[in-house]
């Protein structure tokens, strides 16, 4: 039996007059598994959120949600769908039990329903310390956990959350990190789009990379740090004044420009020769007397894999 995506995008091109947003964008989404678009700022994550939530039509294109079409059936898409955009959208004079009933109602809940449905939100996100004080004294954690309980008053297959702990405090970050989590094991298939790589890492299953409008990588996490094929020489310096002088090794070694983290006292740079080119790096640390205090060959981080993906569309794919 044919399992259908939860999202497939085929050419899918959305255009603000001369700009495009989204550019001939293909990706497929499998079901029941969390998926996290990433991409830096302006390169189309909010863009394919509000189409798939049938805010925007495209362009061109096609773009189907758990087998429908958003163009054709977008009445049919926004019965299976929840949205929790960037910004809390909490009537802050009611109570987090009332902005629940609320949005029952709105969904076409009766009062009777409208309340036991608020109910089991209240207690799936954990909110009931605080579901009868008014919005206006929630945190900014408690703010968010309430707008992810507005999306599923009306039981969404699928809950869409755009940068949902921007802005966040590192506590309340984790508090929506641990109710995103309590919503996936009790069923619900998430899309969420971010640009914090430590979120992806904690939440989500599959991952798409775009840029410019363009999907430039997709896989699990270990896939993404696998397509980026090289490893990393890092050096530690004692002095932080020779940080500059061992970048310049890295660069001329590897041929790769350095990172330079001056806080930490660390230089880093990819490398395709491994150990060859590690080896030649420490003669020329040796032969220019710079104090080491660590250097090794490493696994590319997160952020590098990040950094390379997208900037080998830059440099490479932004042409075509």
């Amino acid at each position: 039996m044919t399992t259908v995506p939860l999202i497939e995008a085929r050419d899918l091109t959305i255009r603000f007059g001369k700009v495009k947003a989204l550019d001939d964008l293909d990706l497929t989404a499998p079901a029941g598994k969390v998926l996290a678009i990433l991409g830096p700022n302006g390169a189309g994550k909010t863009t394919f959120v509000r189409a798939v939530s049938t805010l925007l039509r495209p362009t061109g294109g096609t773009l189907q949600v758990l087998g429908k079409d958003v163009s054709r059936e977008p009445v049919a898409v926004r019965r299976d769908i929840g949205l929790a955009g960037q910004s809390a959208a909490v009537e802050p004079t009611m109570t987090g039990r009332e902005n629940l009933e609320m949005t029952a109602r709105l969904f076409g809940h009766p009062r009777d329903g409208a309340r036991r449905a608020a109910s089991i939100v209240i207690e799936r996100l954990s909110l009931g310390d605080v579901a009868d004080r008014r919005c206006s004294t929630y945190s900014g954690g408690q703010r968010r956990r309430l707008d992810l309980g507005a999306s599923l008053v009306g039981a969404p297959r699928l809950l869409l959350l755009d940068e949902p702990t921007t802005g966040l405090d590192p506590i309340s970050r984790r508090e929506v990190w641990d109710s995103v989590r309590d919503l996936v094991a009790a069923g619900t298939d998430v899309l969420l789009t971010t640009h914090y790589l430590d979120e992806a890492n904690e939440l989500a299953d599959h991952v798409i990379v775009i840029d410019h409008g363009h999907t430039v990588a997709a896989g699990t996490l270990s896939d993404l740090k696998a397509s980026s094929g090289r490893d990393v020489i890092e050096v530690a310096v004692n002095d932080p004044s020779q940080l500059e002088a061992v970048g310049h090794i890295l660069e001329r070694v590897t041929s790769n420009p350095p990172r330079l983290d001056h806080n930490g006292r660390r230089a880093s740079a990819p490398t395709a020769g491994g150990a060859k080119d590690l080896a030649i790096v420490i003669r020329t640390l040796d032969d220019t007397s710079v104090m080491v205090d660590e250097i090794g060959v490493r696994r590319p981080t997160l952020d590098e894999v990040f950094l390379t993906l997208t900037n080998a569309y830059v440099q490479n794919g932004s042409s075509r």
